[in-house]
């Protein structure tokens, strides 16, 4: 007897949009139920094993590569997957939000690979998770345009051949999504519905254009959590008929805790892993939150002046590449923030020369390619790893075995000479109030002070301003950084943004709550997990 179909989904509180019906069909529906009625409960008690092993780092304050799993480690002789052929070459990547626009802009960018996010560049309004789903269906079926209104410019597809390759990053696991719920009002976790409406839509299509279903896997904590993920897609290729393997997985290591579980993570997902990538500032949020109690050793300076040449960040990225080559996994990057200015071509100057040393650096080091936020900046990364790779897809022969990174130096962050500053502060609370307000207008990737912000600066930007007051962090000015501090200076930073708004434009924007929700996120006692879980409860749409 076969098994009882999934109880439908409902759609909550959410207002009609044109041609949803596409992506929201019945079949669809009832897929995205299959998995959430066979996952969600294993993802809630992989939330709560979150919890478990924070307040055991809060108790020791240290972290260690796991015994019970030495053996996989130890293990020379697995590896995983061969690459498909689009993802044998992926010297430049391109990230950003599922907008008609970013979606045209970025196939067309010249990079190897799109990151199509409907993560940390996309707020989770239900336009902007329904859309993006549409906009890459267009996508696939030739059939998106779009015509910018205030300047009339047309948008349309290059040759096939020509586009960037998609890979697709759904929402962490850690975040639900209000507007779709069972039979008992349980929302279904946002990264199944992201993934399972992608999947259903698209796996096939993609096999007809010599691609795939491809992804990038955000926030992942442990290795436990990429076996669901691996369990997952060996259910949905056997649920829609798709060659087991068919789906590829590239696992952000932007966790801490996953740092020390690199091997362990590609080996469960072996049959469908495809490489790791270095997410630099969501690893540094994660070292704040997991260590925020750990006193003054774990006290990161300003956001800016921890770079990927600090020894513990070093520490972290040549391990990854050692890590994905013996394992033959590709190494990937970490983002070039930078946008150009149209204005001031001394800033570019600048930027670009920063851009070009820390591709370099990438390239020279091992990685296989690397992230940019623009358009512009696809050559300049391009040239470097052109440089080093020449008509080699990549440089997964370098194994790296010089490389001998012990536990101590992955959290050895007083290893850094570095201190915070009181401009640091001032620039934690403009990032952090100017892109929550963005956020809560529905943009996830926001331009500030020429650099692409996403969830993740704000999350860092929060996170220190926390971890400064309660660790009585002392500034260059020998102010001591406290609730009142952080209070006056986001109230001078509100004044700014009124005084550079006009009255007219402040009104209708939402900078009071902004400045309220980062308040409360970086002076509350209990630390929020994630800012995005209160800010979701105040999102529109």
């Amino acid at each position: 007897m076969s098994a009882p179909a999934p109880s439908p989904l409902a759609i909550v509180d959410a207002e009609p949009l044109p041609r949803q019906e596409e992506v929201l069909s019945e079949t669809a529906l009832a897929f995205v139920a299959a998995l959430h009625r066979r996952f969600t409960p294993r993802r809630d008690e992989l939330l709560a094993r979150r919890a478990e092993r924070r307040a055991e780092i809060a108790r020791t304050s240290t972290l260690d590569f796991l015994p019970e799993t030495a053996a996989i480690r130890a293990d020379d002789s697995w590896q995983v997957a061969p690459a498909p052929p689009a993802l044998e070459d992926r010297r430049v990547e391109i990230t950003g939000p599922t907008d008609r626009k970013m979606t045209i802009n970025a196939l067309n960018s010249g990079a190897k690979v799109w990151l199509a996010d409907f993560e940390d560049a996309s707020a989770p309004t239900w336009e902007n998770v329904v859309t993006g789903q549409l906009s890459l269906i267009d996508a696939y079926t030739r059939s998106i345009d779009f015509t910018d209104e205030r300047t009339g410019k047309t948008y349309a597809l290059r040759p096939n051949e020509e586009l960037a390759t998609v890979v697709m990053r759904p929402r962490g696991w850690h975040l639900d999504e209000r507007h779709l719920t069972d039979a008992d009002g349980t929302p279904v976790p946002g990264a199944l519905v992201d993934f399972g409406l992608y999947f259903f839509h698209n796996a096939k299509r993609l096999l007809d254009l010599g691609k795939g279903p491809y992804f990038y896997l955000p926030k992942t904590e442990s290795h436990l959590e990429a076996r669901l993920w691996n369990d997952v897609f060996v259910f949905a290729q056997d649920h829609l008929g798709i060659p087991q393997g068919t789906v590829r997985a590239t696992v952000l290591i932007e966790t801490i805790t996953a740092a020390y579980e690199m091997e362990e993570i590609l080996y469960e997902l072996r049959d469908h892993a495809s490489g790791l990538n270095a997410g630099r500032w969501d690893y540094l949020f994660s070292i704040v939150k997991n260590f925020r109690d750990g006193g003054p050793r774990f006290v990161l300076p300003d956001r800016n002046a921890v770079t990927m040449t600090a020894p513990f960040m070093r520490a972290y990225t040549e391990l990854l590449v050692r890590t994905c080559h013996k394992r033959g996994a590709h190494a990937i990057g970490g983002m070039a923030a930078f946008i150009p200015s149209r204005r001031d071509q001394e800033v570019n100057k600048v930027a670009f020369e920063k851009v070009k040393a820390d591709k370099d650096r990438e390239a020279n080091d091992g990685f296989d390619g690397s992230w940019v936020a623009h358009p512009d900046l696809v050559p300049i990364a391009m040239e470097s790893f052109d440089r080093v790779l020449g008509d080699r897809p990549n440089q997964k022969d370098r194994l790296r075995e010089d490389v001998d990174v012990k536990a101590e130096d992955l959290i050895a962050v007083d290893s850094l000479d570095a201190r915070p500053t009181y401009a640091g502060l001032v620039n934690a609370v403009q990032v952090g109030i100017r892109y929550i307000e963005a956020w809560l207008r529905g943009l996830g990737a926001v331009a500030i002070f020429n650099l692409m912000e996403d969830a993740a600066t704000a999350e860092i930007s929060r996170s220190q301003i926390w971890q400064w007051i309660n660790a009585g962090v002392v500034l260059d000015t020998g102010e001591r950084v406290t609730a009142e501090l952080a209070r006056k200076v986001a109230a001078e930073e509100l004044a700014d943004i009124r005084a550079e708004t006009g009255e007219e434009a402040f009104a209708a924007g939402n900078w009071q709550q902004a400045h309220d929700l980062l308040l409360k996120v970086a002076l509350d006692e209990d630390y929020a997990d994630f800012l995005t879980l209160p800010a979701y409860e105040q999102l529109k749409g």
